[in-house]
């Protein structure tokens, strides 16, 4: 989890760069990129707490295979539900209360049951352990899109 809390501190130290944007990298700025990633931890982990551990089923699934082989998310192939989507321009207050809540839940997760779980759209059921393996995945993705749309600005 300290690694998580790593990544969620690197997007912390990109708020300063949050209105940069390169249309060639994203047609989305900076500080929709560290939005959606806070909104998918925080949105993610408050399922993983409503959960019922005892309704956990592990179930193989090809798409989830591929991408923990593949070690990255590729580009362009995936939508996000709109839930995890910003809708506005994002504030630095709002993006600093989303990092707090991010911070603090990423702390709850050492209480939670190995077999909490959440539903991915792609993936499946996700239980604690892979759940953890999806928010890094997914939040070093972005931090990938963020530092290209600065070095290529």
């Amino acid at each position: 989890m300290s690694h998580l809390l790593s990544l969620i501190q690197l997007l912390e130290k990109q708020i300063e760069n949050h209105q940069a944007e390169n249309l060639n990298v994203s047609k989305s700025n900076i500080s929709w990129h560290i939005d959606h990633s806070l909104l998918v931890i925080n949105g993610i982990i408050n399922q993983l707490k409503k959960s019922n551990p005892e309704l956990y089923r592990k179930q193989f699934n090809w798409k989830r295979f591929y991408i923990q082989l593949r070690g990255e998310i590729p580009r362009g192939k995936g939508k996000a539900p709109k839930v995890v989507q910003p809708t506005e321009a994002t504030s630095v207050e709002k993006l600093m209360t989303q990092l707090d809540n991010a911070k603090k839940n990423v702390f709850e997760l050492e209480h939670l049951s190995l077999n909490n779980y959440f539903s991915h759209p792609y993936f499946g059921d996700l239980n604690l352990k892979s759940t953890i393996w999806f928010l890094k995945l997914h939040t070093n993705h972005h931090l990938k899109i963020i530092n290209d749309i600065i070095n290529k600005s």
